[in-house]
């Protein structure tokens, strides 16, 4: 067995923290009532947070993982993944050499850059057309 292979599980007791976690997600549920009320919700950047290393794990476990997640290629990847709480998704982005340069909880439906645009829908269906006359 090789040392990628052994399960490793840093537990927020072990992590020093700054204590604003239990706010972040206080705020996470005051959006996540506005999206079920009014169709609204919102962003939070953790990066520009005062949060040591313990805040996030300590969030992320209580967060949790939902049923979906979605990477996505574009000047570097970036995933979103459900919490087990839907309408709130843990987005990371990356650059090209894999360093994260943003990382923040999105309580929406979707997020709006996975939403297909409509310029790109129309191209698509061009495209699927021509495919599709180009058959015999």
């Amino acid at each position: 067995m090789t040392l990628e292979r052994i399960p490793i599980r840093v537990e927020a007791d072990d992590l020093p923290m700054s204590g604003n976690a239990p706010a972040v997600l206080r705020e996470i549920g005051e959006l996540l009532h506005r999206l079920a009320e009014e169709g609204v919700g919102g962003a939070i950047d953790l990066r520009s947070l005062p949060f040591l290393p313990g805040d996030r794990v300590w969030l992320e476990e209580r967060l949790g993982c939902g049923e979906v997640e979605i990477s996505l290629q574009a000047g570097g990847l970036s995933t979103f993944s459900e919490t087990r709480f839907p309408g709130v998704w843990w987005v990371v982005h990356r650059n090209p050499q894999g360093a994260v340069v943003s990382e923040q909880v999105e309580v929406t439906r979707v997020p709006d850059i996975i939403v297909a645009d409509p310029n790109d829908v129309r191209n698509g269906l061009a495209n699927l057309n021509d495919l599709i006359s180009g058959l015999s």
